[in-house]
């Protein structure tokens, strides 16, 4: 398409808002006050019931001690043992009933206070490292593609998913502290049930190939280590394609041949940290599309934080080359990946109603009947909303409604996450408090912050990028 006038081309610096950042470090310091008192709240709340839980089993489980200190060792592992069978079996064999089909009644479960917050840690740390993975993911999927449009916007995901380490971090501090309480395999690992013991559980056993605290520490770690050293390289290569040559595509060819090979690994693994850090929750259950599913979430997640990030920069003054054609087709990818994460979202719960497998219908079953108004926000924040707002051409292009729906998709999207793991940790009759309030602040400010510092690091423009060019004419015709 023909265009009628001259753009010219010139680099950016940015500098991070004085009212940036002091709007960072008061929502950082707003969610640590928050955390505070919410950790004050469930302490006092759990100290008086844990007590006399604590009395409870200390008046009911006295055993005499026998003569020899080898004897005394081995009744005391023994009763430990029969102790933590027993506790298993209470806590995760719930009852079955047949008032509709096969079903669990559900008890909660009696954790330690810590729980809560190594619960929701591993939610924010979890949500934070997939929104900066499929950061990356975007980034490498416009180099594979020869994708044009978005060379204008590539520094934002560039400046993302630098978080990875940062939220990576995060979590395996919440998995490695609080494991025990987190998945009841760990649990049930450390108990080293036989067959014939009794608490012994046939499907954990079948699964401890696979769901067991060396695979839960090692795998992840060496997966991040190979997605933080591509996504490295590739910052690398676009910071030494600033500095070369004119016409010089010898960086931009090096791009896509990393940027294919995180793609091919990322496809091939990105479900293996779902189904450790998240799936593992409810370890009886299953879900052959659980990976794809985290995806869909973590996907729609980084659209709408790269969309929030390019508005606040125009908002700025900066990224002059970015028009109202990019912010049309940013807007599109939100309502395309909005639709693709419901369809997801209701056929995995279709097909197991449908089916009714007990094994399959235990994640629904609790997070329905004892969920249900977080079962419904889930489909009308992170469907139904931004579904209706972004349906229209004319919306995609209003600068307020692409602030707000995006910003709406990231809450929405996190409660998701929270939504997968707290039910099966807790069991029913949980509920976002001033703690989850708390560590969703913290963390969105230190992201915020974290991607603003980055972006001063180098320039908004890639000067020397081959396709710069097709992308400040951009135009989607429609």
């Amino acid at each position: 398409m023909g265009h009628g006038h001259h753009i010219e081309i010139k680099q950016e610096n940015f500098v991070i808002p004085a009212k940036a950042k002091t709007f960072t470090i008061i929502l950082m310091l707003l969610g640590l006050v928050l955390t505070g008192i919410g950790i004050a709240n469930q302490k006092s709340h759990s100290g008086s019931s844990h007590n006399s839980h604590a009395t409870a089993e200390n008046t009911t489980e006295k055993h005499e001690t026998p003569a020899h200190g080898e004897a005394a060792d081995h009744s005391e592992h023994a009763a430990a043992s029969e102790h933590g069978a027993a506790s298993h079996a209470e806590e995760h064999h719930n009852v079955e009933t047949e008032n509709f089909g096969p079903r669990m009644e559900y008890h909660e479960q009696d954790k330690p206070w810590t729980t809560k917050i190594w619960a929701n840690l591993l939610v924010a740390g979890y949500f934070f490292t997939m929104v900066s993975l499929c950061a990356l993911f975007w980034y490498a999927i416009q180099y594979a593609a020869n994708a044009g449009w978005s060379v204008t916007i590539k520094r934002v995901p560039e400046a993302i998913f630098t978080f990875i380490p940062v939220a990576f971090v995060v979590l395996f501090v919440a998995v490695l502290l609080g494991k025990n309480d987190l998945y009841h395999w760990a649990h049930y690992e450390h108990l080293g049930l036989k067959p014939t013991d009794a608490g012994y559980d046939r499907i954990l056993d079948g699964k401890s190939g696979f769901l067991n605290t060396k695979m839960l520490f090692i795998l992840p770690v060496i997966l991040i280590a190979i997605w933080v050293f591509i996504g490295h390289k590739l910052r690398g290569l676009s910071l030494a394609e600033d500095t070369a040559s004119k016409g010089d595509v010898t960086f931009f060819k090096k791009s896509i041949r990393f940027s294919a090979a995180f793609l091919v690994i990322f496809g091939f693994t990105i479900s293996i940290i779902a189904w450790l850090f998240i799936m593992s929750v409810d370890a009886h259950w299953y879900s052959t599309i659980f990976g794809v599913y985290n995806f869909a979430t973590s996907w729609v997640s980084a659209i709408a934080v790269i969309t929030l990030t390019v508005m606040y920069l125009k908002n700025q003054g900066y990224l002059g080359l970015v028009n109202q054609e990019h912010m049309h087709d940013l807007g599109k990818f939100m309502f395309a990946f909005t639709v693709f994460w419901t369809y997801i979202w209701l056929f995995q719960y279709l097909l197991i109603w449908y089916a009714q497998i007990p094994e399959e219908m235990m994640y629904y079953q609790i997070r329905y009947e004892n969920y249900k108004p977080y079962f419904l926000a889930n489909f009308f924040i992170n469907f139904v909303t931004p579904f209706v707002f972004l349906l229209m051409r004319s919306a995609k292009r209003n600068s307020k409604i692409m602030v707000i729906i995006p910003a709406l998709l990231v809450v929405g999207h996190y409660f998701d996450v929270w939504f997968m793991v707290i039910p099966g940790v807790f069991g029913p009759n949980q509920h976002i408090g001033i703690l989850e309030v708390g560590i969703f602040l913290v963390f969105s400010g230190l992201f915020a912050f974290w991607i603003l510092n980055n972006l001063t690091k180098r320039g908004l423009v890639a000067v020397n990028h081959p396709y710069l060019e097709e992308s400040v004419y951009h135009d989607t015709g429609v």
